[in-house]
């Protein structure tokens, strides 16, 4: 396992909104005097937020993290708002509360087509919900709304509520969960991260969003095209945003269906920079990262990088 180390403090994303980063000038102040720790329950005092050890490439693309993970049914029956799911959460109460995500499948789809992410981002150091919606045809806004519903749920009354921190939160989602997880960014936005894989929208234009947003397409992708969906996506979104675009090399709109290393890199990354506003994850997203046999484009604002 990792061990821990003082993280740094970078300025790769200069584009913040008022209160995100609160405590970070006294974590430049703190730097040099922090005390190293190790083990999933070490946190420099720094950053309440922080969890688990120094994070490396093997660690973030490792199937799994540093926290045993437990999980839960969720019953149609016990919830309103979205169609019941899978509670994926860190076994130990021992670092306090978790940052939570909820992850929408796409049209057609149930969470058995996402259900790999629960595992993995839990493992990480957050409470996951991956949901079924109220029918596998639900268009993106209503599958926007039902990740809010879902979020609310794990907060308000789910059996891990005492687990979460309600103030970080954020949704992911495929195809038109993809394109939900944009709505609900768009109707909330207290989210701290937004990731939409491989997304469908008929809406083409976000400016409305000031959560941090991670855009993934696929190159290969003929359902939802980038060049109609991902891209413009991206590129709608406030050029003042933590914002960034990730296309996958030799993928397909399906790639975000089966466990793949390089989504779950890239959003573990952002999901800890945002949800935890942990700067360790920052050196995997800053500079950006070059196109490589997985990668065929990635874009951000990151500015160490032309």
């Amino acid at each position: 396992m990792p061990t821990g180390s003082p993280h740094r403090v970078s300025t790769g994303f200069p584009h913040r909104r008022p209160g995100r980063f609160a405590g970070l000038a006294a974590a430049v102040a703190a730097v040099a005097g922090l005390t190293t720790l190790s083990g999933p329950g070490a946190h420099a005092a720094d950053n309440p937020y922080e969890r688990g050890p120094a994070p490396t490439t093997a660690s973030i693309e490792a199937s799994r993290g540093p926290y045993a993970v437990s999980q839960t049914s969720v019953s149609s029956a016990a919830v309103t708002g979205f169609g019941g799911g899978t509670v994926y959460y860190p076994t130990s109460t021992a670092d306090g509360t978790f940052g939570a995500v909820a992850v929408s499948p796409g049209y057609t789809g149930t969470q058995s087509s996402i259900a790999w992410l629960g595992p993995r981002l839990a493992s990480q150091g957050f409470v996951v919900i991956t949901i079924d919606t109220l029918t596998t045809l639900d268009q993106p806004a209503s599958r926007g709304r039902q990740l809010l519903a879902a979020l609310d749920y794990l907060t308000q009354s789910s059996s891990v509520r005492g687990r979460i921190d309600a103030s970080r939160l954020g949704v992911m989602g495929h195809s038109m969960g993809g394109g939900g997880s944009l709505e609900a960014a768009k109707t909330r936005p207290s989210l701290q991260a937004a990731i939409p894989l491989t997304p469908w929208n008929t809406d083409k234009t976000w400016p409305e969003i000031s959560t941090p947003t991670l855009v993934v397409g696929a190159d290969g992708d003929t359902v939802a095209p980038v060049s109609s969906h991902a891209e413009p996506f991206y590129t709608s979104l406030p050029s003042s945003l933590d914002r960034a675009y990730l296309e996958l090399n030799g993928a397909t709109h399906f790639t975000p269906n089966s466990s793949n290393t390089t989504i779950a890199k890239y959003s573990v990354s952002w999901l800890k920079r945002f949800i935890d506003n942990d700067t360790r994850y920052e050196q995997f997203l800053c500079p950006l990262p070059r196109p490589s046999s997985t990668i065929e484009e990635y874009r951000g604002n990151c500015p160490h990088t032309s």
